[in-house]
């Protein structure tokens, strides 16, 4: 070859080279157009269907457009299962319907274009039965399972429980292979095994009995129930009955822990009600019957500052705890010092005393507040419930209240155990005369121990707005059992206290579903009777003369 002046040449090697390149390039032109057209052709085959009046035409409809990958096919099979898949009559143009009054606006299905409002009678709807709505779902499912989202792939799992259909388990089989996510994973498994109980092969029905035993959804539950009752081989039906056995006493234990979480949660607010109780009865033998009022105080603050912090929920209740804490533990220094300090020694004149003290801080609340019961708001971090599983929920509230139950109860046996006051608290408890004659101010002692007492009241009221209803009756619900909290446990025993709260809460909460809420309340304070009368000074009797005397 000449080109100009010069002679230019290529090898043979090189040129063979070149051309095997240019056939596999074309090669793989003509694969991609294959597999291009494939999906179209497929996607075509689909919306033709679906003209169909048979049901079976458009449940290969449905197949046809989720295996076709075409982006349309999606907003069509929504639109198909929410019945607003429509077409006109005079061109039979598949159209998304929006009714509008009387009319419809309407869009193209392939195209997106808006079509303007027609009326009723103008077009005809694309029906579909529970078999077609079901088998919709599944497709549906299958198209989010390959979603980038991990949450949105679990919940197209979870769909596909409740319609195991052994058509997609060669799918479903592929997508796990490479799913990363181990809940998607077990979820696709689950519905594989159920798939399994529908095959007509005995040993494939007892592989997929095998692998559900144990598993305690309702889905799963209801599939071998069926299997145990209906399956035509013996030994099928013998494992699936094992299987449910199993799933039983899944079930009864972790509902048997429900009832102990919501028994512990109870004691936690009982234990939070009297710990503050505990100090001052057993530090200065005074009987607060003014103790509830002051839960109420905490409450109530709690429910001023969530009203002067109305977009900062979270915030306001946290600021409630230091704050409740400052203004419940003043005002029972301020009863301290006014009332009580004048009357120790005289145990039911306190009682009396703190009696009135308790109506008149009820009336004020009423006078400032009204006597209508105050809402206050629930922050978002403690909004909702845990799932540990189909069957088990821990709400995030009540779990956050036992959390804090153990914190208070961890700073205040701090308190009384590493600071100065503490160990003046613990001298005047155990023998007050000797504690004065060593120096201790014991009506100073008196005082702070009875603020103290009185702040942690007031954190009380704090958990217990996110419980219930704030209002100028809520103390009066936790009173008697404080007392009876206080007693069982042990006066002025902190871990008493505890150790108290949280049994009582428990035991409880397991005798209300037979005997119902009022009996077995009454049934606990019989108990509690019965107990002291063995053990008068409660489970953690207190030390030193005092408690001697």
């Amino acid at each position: 070859m000449k080109l100009g002046h010069e002679q230019v040449t290529f090898p043979m090697h090189e040129f063979r080279g070149r051309r095997l390149v240019a056939v596999l390039l074309a090669l793989a032109a003509l694969l991609t157009a294959t597999a291009a057209w494939t999906a179209p052709e497929a996607f075509q085959e689909g919306i033709a269907l679906l003209f169909e009046k048979d049901f079976d035409a458009k449940g290969v409809a449905v197949d046809r457009l989720a295996e076709s990958g075409d982006e349309r096919a999606l907003p069509i099979l929504e639109a198909m299962l929410n019945g607003r898949l429509h077409y006109l009559k005079r061109d039979r143009v598949l159209v998304i319907s929006d009714k509008d009054g009387r009319q419809y606006r309407i869009a193209d299905a392939l195209t997106g274009e808006q079509l303007g409002t027609v009326k009723s009678r103008e077009i005809a709807k694309v029906r579909v039965n529970n078999a077609l709505r079901s088998r919709i779902r599944a497709r549906l499912a299958t198209l989010d399972l390959v979603h980038p989202e991990p949450d949105r792939r679990l919940a197209a799992a979870t769909q596909l429980l409740d319609s195991a259909d052994p058509q997609l388990v060669d799918q479903l089989r592929g997508i796990l292979e490479h799913e990363p996510d181990a809940r998607v994973r077990e979820t696709i498994e689950i519905t594989l095994a159920l798939a399994e109980l529908q095959s007509e092969e005995s040993s494939r029905r007892m592989a997929g009995v095998a692998e559900l035993s144990g598993n305690i959804h309702p889905t799963v539950r209801g599939a071998l129930r069926v299997v145990a009752q209906s399956d035509a081989d013996e030994a099928v039906q013998t494992s699936a009955r094992k299987a449910l056995r199993q799933i039983e006493f899944k079930l009864q234990f972790y509902r048997w822990a429900e009832t102990a979480f919501f028994g512990l949660s109870l004691g936690s607010v009982l234990v939070l009600a009297a710990i503050g109780l505990a100090i001052t009865f057993g530090v200065m033998g005074v009987i607060n019957m003014a103790h509830g009022e002051l839960i109420m105080i905490g409450a109530y603050t709690t429910y001023v500052i969530q009203t002067l912090l109305p977009d900062q929920i979270g915030v306001s209740v946290l600021l409630a705890v230091p704050a409740a804490f400052l203004v419940s533990g003043l005002v029972g220094i301020a009863i301290e010092r006014g009332v009580i300090r004048f009357l120790y020694g005289r145990p039911l004149e306190t009682l009396l005393a703190t009696f009135g003290i308790s109506l008149v801080l009820q009336q004020t609340v009423r006078s400032i507040f009204s006597p209508l019961n105050r809402s206050v708001s629930t922050p978002q971090w403690m909004s909702g419930s845990w799932e540990i599983n189909s069957v088990l929920s821990l709400t995030l509230n009540r779990l956050y209240i036992l959390l804090f139950c153990l914190m208070v109860f961890a700073a205040l046996y701090a308190v009384l155990k590493r600071t100065p006051l503490g160990l003046q608290v613990r001298a005047v408890s155990q023998n007050r005369a000797m504690a004065r004659a060593m120096g201790v101010r014991s009506d100073r002692v008196d005082a702070l121990t009875f603020g103290l007492g009185s702040g942690i009241a007031g954190v009380a009221g704090v958990a217990l707005s996110q419980l219930t209803n704030v209002g100028p009756n809520l103390g009066q619900s936790y009173i008697i059992d404080s007392f009876m909290v206080v007693v069982f446990g042990g006066v002025g025993n902190l871990w008493g206290t505890l150790v108290g709260g949280l049994s009582l809460g428990v035991a409880n909460k397991f005798l209300e579903p037979w005997s119902g809420a009022v009996l077995a309340k009454i049934i606990i304070l019989a108990m509690i009777i019965l107990f002291i009368q063995k053990r008068p000074r409660g489970l953690f009797p207190q030390k030193g003369r005092a408690a001697e005397s």
